[in-house]
C-alpha cells in the first residue's frame, strides 16, 4: 500500500518567499550592470575613429578643375604614359630604356622648353621633398585624400615638405634624370588616384569629382 508524504504547512509559504527573494536580488544586480559603465571613464583610450580623424587631410575645392603642371604653351608630351589599352605605336613611345632593362613609363614626360617652370595642379600639401640619384628632384603633393601628385627631374625646387601650395603656384623647374638621360631637360609628371597609379592626360580639365 502507497503512503503519499505530504509537506508541512509552512514549507510551501517559505519556498515561495526564497523565490521572491531570489527574483528581488536578481533586479537589484541587474540593475547596477546596467548603470555601471563598461570602460573606466578616467582610463584612455585610442579609438578607431579618432585614428582616422587624425589622418585625414582638407580636400580641395571638388569643383576646381585640374591644371597641367606647366604654363608655356611650347611644352610637349616626350614620353607617354604606357596603357595595355593604346595600339603598338604608342606603347613603343611609352617604355623607358635603361641598364639593358626595358621598363613602362608610369607617368608623362613633358619637355621641349629647357628649364621650364613646373607648377602644382591643384591646391594642395606638399609630402615629400626628396633627391634621388635615379629619379632625380623629387615633389610630391597631396590635394586630397584621393588625389597625389608627383613631380621627378626637377633641376630646382622652391617649395619644402610640410608647405601648402595654391593651384599653379611654382614648385619648380624642370631638369634631367639618369634613369631618362636621353630625354634631357624635361618634367617626368605622375598621377596617384585612390592609391593607383593612371594616365596623368586623362585629368586634365576636369575635376577631383569627375575623375
Amino acid at each position: 500500500m502507497n503512503h503519499r508524504r505530504k509537506l508541512k504547512p509552512f514549507v510551501v509559504p517559505m519556498l515561495y518567499s526564497i523565490a521572491f527573494l531570489a527574483f528581488l536580488v536578481s533586479i537589484f544586480f541587474l540593475r547596477e550592470s546596467l548603470n555601471t559603465p563598461v570602460f573606466d571613464e578616467e582610463e584612455d583610450f585610442i579609438y578607431v575613429t579618432k585614428t582616422i580623424f587624425d589622418e585625414s587631410v582638407p580636400v580641395v575645392n571638388q569643383s576646381e578643375i585640374i591644371f597641367r603642371p606647366y604654363k608655356s604653351s611650347e611644352i610637349k608630351i616626350i614620353k607617354y604614359f604606357y596603357d595595355r589599352e593604346d595600339e603598338i605605336g604608342k606603347q613603343q613611345e611609352s617604355i623607358l630604356y635603361y641598364e639593358n632593362t626595358y621598363m613602362q613609363n608610369s607617368g608623362v614626360d613633358y619637355g621641349g622648353v629647357e628649364k621650364f617652370e613646373v607648377v602644382s595642379i591643384l591646391d594642395g600639401d606638399v609630402i615629400n621633398v626628396n633627391e634621388d640619384n635615379l629619379l632625380g628632384n623629387i615633389i610630391e603633393i597631396r590635394h586630397s585624400n584621393e588625389l597625389i601628385s608627383v613631380y621627378q627631374s626637377l633641376s630646382e625646387v622652391t617649395i619644402k615638405q610640410g608647405d601648402s601650395v595654391k593651384q599653379g603656384q611654382t614648385i619648380g623647374k624642370s631638369g634631367t634624370s639618369n634613369i631618362s638621360a636621353d630625354l634631357k631637360d624635361h618634367l617626368h609628371f605622375e598621377v596617384l588616384f585612390n592609391g593607383k597609379v593612371i594616365d596623368p592626360e586623362s585629368i586634365y580639365d576636369k575635376t577631383v569629382k569627375d575623375l
